[in-house]
């Protein structure tokens, strides 16, 4: 079958409203209102099946299929107008999955949201970040204006040692070496003293580094620990100031 079981996440909700339930004008009876068809999907409000694929624009969002290609693909892994931003995460963020620059400032909508811009402004606003750290999941999430952009592995503080609560990046450092005797690259101290902080797996002096089979158990001695490619694209993208929650 081309779809599979509706699995709602925190991060990526595609709501698709009951057209009927409410009495908003659905012309091709799909279950998707006309105005959230012309104005959100952009799919054809005068037919329940936009690629004529055999199944209907809702029964596609709903479980995760993009209703504008015959082809099996995910919202995820749909980009339709090649602007570096999945149409799933232009639903997310409100942008036109067939417009590659929907505010026309001349940046497309993935270089904005890279960039962490608004897509939707000409004018250059910044979108806010923050970092959330569940640690009972053993998983580190980075939000863009609210959107979750990915969840990693991580392996947190054993004896819960790391610190729970509202923080923030407060230094930041490419390879900072530890009072236990080992580098931690990609450093980002959660805690003010900057005991703790969120760091690629840890290198012993020999060269020597972690193993990424401790992810997803907490091993450490309170600091957060994320793979070698995680690591290095969470230093990059976090600024020192950004939001950390830690639960």
């Amino acid at each position: 079958m081309k779809y599979l079981f509706l699995i709602i996440t925190f991060s990526c909700f595609l709501f698709v409203q009951e057209s009927g339930a409410n009495f908003l004008p659905d012309r091709d009876n799909d279950g998707v209102p006309d105005f959230d068809e012309e104005n959100i999907y952009m799919t054809d409000p005068d037919k329940a099946d936009t690629d004529g694929d055999g199944y209907g624009d809702k029964e596609e969002l709903v479980n995760g299929y993009s209703p504008h290609t015959r082809d099996n693909i995910k919202l995820e892994d749909s980009d339709i107008d090649s602007d570096g931003l999945s149409d799933r995460m232009e639903f997310n963020f409100g942008t036109n999955i067939k417009v590659a620059d929907t505010d026309g400032d001349g940046y497309s909508d993935g270089e904005e949201i890279d960039n962490a811009y608004d897509p939707l402004e000409i004018d250059k606003i910044k979108l806010g970040k923050r970092i959330e750290i569940d640690v009972a999941r053993q998983e580190l999430s980075y939000f863009l204006r609210g959107v979750r952009m990915d969840t990693f592995m991580v392996s947190s503080g054993v004896n819960n040692t790391t610190p729970r609560g509202h923080s923030q990046i407060y230094n930041k450092h490419p390879r900072a070496w530890s009072s236990y005797g080992l580098w931690m690259p990609y450093w980002m101290a959660i805690s003010d003293t900057g005991k703790y902080g969120i760091h690629e797996l840890p290198v012993w002096p020999n060269g020597q580094r972690e193993g990424e089979d401790s992810l997803g158990a907490p091993v450490s001695h309170g600091c957060v620990r994320l793979g070698t490619n995680s690591a290095k694209l969470m230093y990059e993208w976090a600024e020192v100031g950004t939001p950390v929650f830690i639960y």
